[in-house]
């Protein structure tokens, strides 16, 4: 639970990159559909690393698409079936393509892909088709029996009877992870991480049995494993592994792998690479902590890569991980200001307005990088998130520490896509604060997002004996309150100055101003009228956001005032809200730290929630005006390799020319390892 998504509910951020904004040929929109848009991005060096670097970029850009079908499974049981029967409607179409009914099945198409599956990648609501059911039996009614994605003992009627229903029925999988723990979240959850029939208590007892709580080294039980029930009523874990679940798609990883390895720059990332292996091939989690580890300890090493079960976001229950994957390599200027703040993370754990015993004594190992993300798969595909920090196991963080990793060129192009799309004239309450966020936004949000990853999530620990899942459904919103909090808290203080990555004590007001508005108001654009907030990162920004409002509403330090109509955030007092974002951090980190389940669904359910529906409305009329996408998203650059007349391969290319149809049909093609 270790990972910063973007907030796109601003716009223009002008004081982008200078490479960025000197390269204003590359075309950074590529496709727009329902609430979606997908960008492209540069991965600038490229053509300046050494020819092993780009082949064990290529080799790992294979890996990273190999583990496609296995997020899609993950994410529904019957994704890897509709996608494949849509795909063969998408491709065979013969029909009018400027009909209602085609139109709409286009942007169905779309939002699966985008979805990795029937679900929004964001809110988790099913997609609701707006062509109809005549058009769809009339579409598959023209592909033969044999080109029908069948199940074992299915026919032709028993297989459309379940189509029908997984695109139509708007109750059926309605949502892929409930969070709500007034009821049974596995059983209201349509994610494939459990099986038929299986209960959230019998999980729960499940794992109670196994664990240890007197393990000073635990293992992240249920990570890489699916819970089903047998025909004799009883559960048991489907542990994904080469010989076990998912294990055809499992091979290609570790073949790619293997590849990428005989390429590797040194003998520690060699060593972690084969350990990853040896991971994938047996699906001991200990074997995964010794990966971790090592990966950890490799701060060398220019290339770097995620590829496995990592986040559990996806599990009602936040212990078992969706795959994904990131490639990528280390921007050295870039990386100054974060070393720099890694450098010094003793200081700010000691600093920090927390209860003394709540504090880390050593902080230990935690490094920090500006890198250029070269590709993304899996979970991480086509929405990413913006920032990085791993590995997610306490015990690992405090013993051997972490490393953070910030997404430059993926934030430029979401600053550049940007530009100029009237967010500020609408929402920002005047011209100065417009101005400030113009100079200072882009600067404090990478800060922002460093603090986050490099310090936030590795900062505070866990009293002895208490459980790292102890604050169960609410686990992953509390955990991005805190790091939240602390960034939030740090960015004002003078210490910034000191160590030289920030140079105008005031700029900070410029992310206290954004996060505010976007808390309270902006990102309820990605939420349907009359619905909850339901994703994690959302909730952990209303929590902060509506918190700090009402404890500061006594000195009005930030007030929701009227301006012509319209609803603007108005903040009085910074240095206040500072005060005040400190005060929730120390709660929240004790309720970490003592596993006080009750006190965080109290705060979670009271802050994080409920929406204010005529704010909603008010919000989403104004967006309206704007056109503004509220989700984005990428495609990946295409690699090509040049070979001489032996077949070996004597450099590496990327493409940018590849559409979004194109690329998902693609990836379908040559991917279809489940």
């Amino acid at each position: 639970m270790k990972k910063v998504l973007p907030v796109l509910a601003l716009g223009p951020i002008m004081a982008i990159s200078l490479q960025a904004a000197e390269n204003k040929d590359f075309n950074y929109h590529v496709d727009r559909f329902a609430d979606i848009e997908v960008l492209r991005y540069e991965v600038p060096g490229f053509n300046e690393l050494s020819l092993n670097q780009k082949k064990m970029l290529y080799y790992l850009s294979q890996a990273a698409q190999a583990g496609r079908d296995i997020i899609w499974d993950q994410n529904c049981r019957y994704n890897l079936q509709l996608r494949h029967l849509l795909e063969q409607i998408y491709t065979g179409f013969s029909g009018d393509r400027n009909s209602a009914d085609w139109k709409a099945f286009d942007r169905y198409m779309k939002q699966v892909w985008f979805g990795n599956g029937i679900h929004h990648h964001y809110s988790n609501d099913k997609f609701i088709p707006e062509f109809s059911p005549e058009f769809f039996d009339a579409q598959v009614a023209l592909i033969p029996d044999s080109a029908l994605p069948l199940s074992d003992g299915q026919d032709r009627t028993s297989f459309m009877e379940i189509m029908k229903k997984v695109v139509f029925d708007p109750s059926f999988m309605a949502k892929k992870v409930n969070q709500d723990g007034s009821q049974d979240v596995i059983a209201t959850s349509a994610t494939n991480l459990y099986g038929p029939g299986v209960t959230q208590k019998e999980v729960e007892d499940y794992y109670a049995a196994i664990k240890d709580p007197n393990d000073t080294t635990p293992v992240s039980y249920g990570l890489n494993s699916r819970i089903a029930k047998g025909d004799d009523g009883r559960i048991h874990e489907e542990v994904y592994h080469l010989n076990g679940l998912y294990g055809p798609a499992i091979a290609k990883i570790i073949y790619w792998l293997d590849m990428a390895k005989s390429v590797a720059e040194n003998d520690a990332q060699r060593d972690y690479i084969t350990k990853l292996i040896d991971f994938y091939i047996t699906g001991d989690l200990r074997t995964f902590d010794e990966y971790s580890i090592l990966w950890a300890e490799d701060t060398k090493s220019d290339i770097d890569f995620v590829n496995g079960f990592i986040e559990s976001y996806g599990d009602p229950l936040g212990m078992t991980a969706s795959w994904e994957a990131y490639v990528n390599f280390k921007n050295p200027e870039a990386s100054a200001r974060t070393e720099a703040i890694s450098g010094n993370a003793q200081w700010f754990e000691d600093n920090s307005p927390i209860n003394p015993a709540f504090r880390k004594p050593e902080v230990k190992g935690v490094s920090a990088k500006v890198i250029t993300a070269s590709y993304l798969g899996g979970d991480a595909f086509p929405s990413t998130a913006i920032g990085i920090n791993l590995p997610n196991a306490n015990w690992i963080r405090a013993a051997h520490g972490s490393k953070s990793v910030t997404l430059e060129n993926i934030t430029e192009a979401y600053a550049m896509a940007s530009i100029g799309n009237g967010f500020n004239e609408e929402f920002v309450i005047d011209a100065p604060t417009s101005k400030l966020l113009d100079d200072w936004l882009y600067i404090t949000d990478m800060l922002h997002t460093a603090l986050h990853k490099c310090l936030g999530h590795a900062s505070g620990r866990l009293n002895p004996g208490v459980d790292p899942d102890a604050l169960k459904e609410n686990g992953a919103t509390l955990e991005e309150a805190r790091a939240d909090l602390f960034a939030l808290y740090y960015l004002p203080d003078a210490k910034l100055q000191e160590i030289g990555v920030l140079d105008n004590p005031e700029a900070y007001k410029a992310e206290y101003y954004k996060y505010m508005l976007n808390g309270l108001m902006t990102q309820l654009n990605r939420i349907e009228l009359g619905k909850d907030v339901e994703e994690a990162h959302m909730r952990n920004r209303q929590l902060i956001a509506k918190w700090i409002l009402e404890h500061g509403k006594k000195d009005k330090v930030v007030e929701l005032v009227k301006k012509n109509g319209k609803t603007y955030v108005k903040i009085n007092d910074y240095k206040k809200m500072r005060d005040l974002v400190g005060q929730l951090l120390a709660e929240i980190q004790r309720i970490k730290s003592e596993g006080d389940y009750k006190a965080g669904n109290e705060l979670v359910q009271k802050y994080a929630v409920k929406v204010d529906q005529k704010l909603h409305k008010e919000v989403l009329d104004r967006y309206a005006t704007l056109d503004i996408p509220p989700y984005r998203g990428f495609v990946n650059p295409v690699y090509h390799t040049v070979t001489n007349p032996n077949g070996e391969i004597i450099d590496v290319t990327l493409d940018y020319t590849e559409s979004y149809p194109d690329q998902m049909l693609r990836l379908s093609r040559e991917n279809s390892n489940l």
